[in-house]
C-alpha cells in the first residue's frame, strides 16, 4: 500500500493526511479540517491557497503547481508531502451529511428555462444547513447533480431547488423537467462552505439567473431571525425572464424596510425602464465605498469573478468579505459545480 502524504498549514500545528489521488481539500474535511470551498470544479476560486512547500498536481489538466505558487485546493493533488497556506482553515469535525430519498411535494415553472421543485424528506427526518449551503441529487450509474438550497435553514424537514433547464441535461431536461409530486429523488446534504452568517454590517448580494436560489435562502433566514441588517440585492439576467421572481422579491423589499432590490438586465427590450449592464458594475457605481461590508456573490463564474476583482481593488472591500458561489452549467459532466 502507498504511504499518504501529510500535509501541514504555515505558521501552524495544523497536519493531516492525503491518500495517493486525494485532492488536498477532500484529505482536510476527512481529517476534520475546514478550508473554504463552494464548487468543489476549481471554477469559483473559494478553495484558493498558497503551495509553501512541495509540489501538487492539477486533477484535471495535471500541471505542477510548486512553492509560491498558488493552487485550487479542490483539484491539487499532492505528489508528495506538501505545506500550504489556504486563506482559512478551522477545526469542524468530520462532515454530517445525510442522504435520504425525498418525495416531491410541488412543481412550479416561473419561466420558460426554470423549474422550481419542492421536495419533502421522509416524516421525522431533518438535514440541518446554513443558508448558502447545498445538496447534491444523486443520479443512476453513480453521477450527482448539486443544487443551492433555496429554503431558509430553519425549514430543514424539505428543499426547494431552482433548476435551470440545461438542453439535453442529464437531470435538468431529462428528469427535473417531467417531475410530478409523488416522484422520489436520492438527495445528499448539505455540501459547501460558501456561507452568510449572521450579523450586523451591511450585506450585498449579487445573483445572476438561479444564483438568486441561495440568496432566497439567505434573505428568509434573516426574516426568521427577526434580523434588520441592511441587505442590498442586485439580481441580473439577460431579459426579464431570467428574474423569475423578480415580483415576489420587489414585494419583500416593499414589506422589509432593511431591504432594497435592484433588478439589471444585461440585453433587455424596448419595454424595460430599470438598471441596464452587469450586476457587478451597477453595484460598484452605486456603492463606491464598500469598507465594513460583505458581499456574496452567485451566479456564472465571469461575474463572480469579474465582481471579486472590481470590488476588491476599487470599493476598499476586504477580500476576506467576499464570499463567491459560481454556477458552471455542467449537467452532462461527471463533477459538477452548483448550478441554483
Amino acid at each position: 500500500m502507498t504511504a499518504a502524504h501529510r500535509i501541514t498549514v504555515a505558521d501552524t500545528d495544523v497536519g493531516f493526511d492525503c491518500v495517493p489521488g486525494q485532492t488536498v481539500l477532500d484529505a482536510a474535511e476527512a481529517a476534520g479540517w475546514t478550508i473554504p470551498y463552494s464548487c468543489r470544479r476549481g471554477a469559483c476560486t473559494s478553495c484558493i491557497g498558497t503551495i509553501v512547500s512541495g509540489t501538487v498536481r492539477d486533477r484535471r489538466s495535471g500541471r505542477p503547481d510548486g512553492p509560491d505558487a498558488d493552487a485550487l485546493l479542490c483539484q491539487a493533488v499532492p505528489d508528495g508531502p506538501v505545506g500550504i497556506r489556504p486563506r482559512r482553515i478551522t477545526h469542524s469535525g468530520p462532515p454530517r451529511r445525510r442522504e435520504l430519498t425525498a418525495r416531491v411535494y410541488r412543481v412550479r415553472r416561473p419561466a420558460p428555462r426554470v423549474v422550481v421543485v419542492e421536495l419533502r424528506y421522509p416524516i421525522g427526518r431533518r438535514i440541518p444547513f446554513r443558508a448558502g449551503q447545498y445538496l447534491e441529487v444523486r443520479l443512476p450509474g453513480g453521477e450527482s447533480r448539486p443544487y443551492s438550497l433555496a429554503n431558509p435553514p430553519r425549514d430543514n424537514d424539505m428543499a426547494e431547488l431552482h433548476v435551470r433547464i440545461e438542453p439535453d441535461g442529464r437531470f435538468s431536461d431529462r428528469t427535473a423537467r417531467h417531475l410530478r409530486p409523488g416522484d422520489l429523488l436520492t438527495v445528499e446534504a448539505p455540501y459547501g462552505d460558501t456561507t452568510v452568517e449572521p450579523g450586523t454590517d451591511p450585506l450585498l448580494l449579487l445573483a445572476t439567473g438561479t444564483g438568486f436560489a441561495p440568496v432566497r435562502s439567505v434573505i428568509l433566514d434573516q426574516v426568521a431571525r427577526r434580523a434588520a441588517r441592511p441587505t442590498t440585492l442586485y439580481w441580473g439576467g439577460r431579459d426579464e425572464s431570467d428574474l423569475y421572481l423578480l415580483d415576489t422579491v420587489l414585494r419583500w423589499a416593499r414589506a422589509l424596510p432593511w431591504l432594497s432590490v435592484h433588478p439589471v438586465l444585461s440585453r433587455p427590450d424596448r419595454t424595460w425602464h430599470g438598471t441596464t449592464g452587469h450586476v457587478q458594475e451597477a453595484a460598484a457605481a452605486r456603492h463606491p465605498d464598500l469598507t465594513g461590508h460583505t458581499v456574496y456573490a452567485c451566479g456564472n463564474p465571469e461575474m463572480t469573478r469579474e465582481a471579486r476583482e472590481l470590488l476588491t481593488t476599487t470599493t476598499g472591500l476586504a477580500e476576506e468579505r467576499f464570499l463567491a458561489d459560481a454556477f458552471v452549467p455542467v449537467d452532462a459532466a461527471p463533477t459538477p459545480a452548483p448550478t441554483g
